[in-house]
């Protein structure tokens, strides 16, 4: 197995955004994300960028000629499905899937405003 430096798991999503800031705003409004890192290409755009969320690191950037916009898909477990969906649908989310009972537990799907979509799930 590859050495992973400590506080990164082995493989990590890397998103290229538009509105890189913005995303790290959302996901600290909706899912407590901790910002691990920021560094900038000039004063508005966003070179390189991590988030913490319950220990996983999602990597980011600010799309540009040279890298276009590529979103994500997530599922992601949280303490109460109901609340952080509500959360992300006032934070400019839409809904993908109704929240429903499902075998692995309460489940519902939205996409952010930055083109990633979010299968929240909290286990029953």
């Amino acid at each position: 197995m590859a050495k992973v430096p400590e506080g990164y798991q082995a493989v990590m999503p890397y998103l290229i955004l538009d509105g890189a800031t913005e995303f790290i705003k959302f996901t600290q409004k909706v899912f407590g994300a901790e910002e691990k890192m920021k560094v900038m290409r000039n004063e508005n755009t966003v070179m390189h960028a991590e988030i913490s969320i319950g220990g996983s690191v999602i990597m980011f950037a600010d799309s540009t000629d040279q890298y276009p916009e590529q979103p994500g898909v997530f599922f992601i477990y949280v303490d109460n499905a109901d609340d952080t969906y509500k959360s992300a649908l006032s934070e400019g989310a839409t809904v993908v899937s109704e929240l429903t009972n499902q075998d692995y537990g309460r489940s519902g799907g939205v996409m952010d405003t930055f083109g990633n979509t979010w299968y929240i799930t909290t286990m029953q």
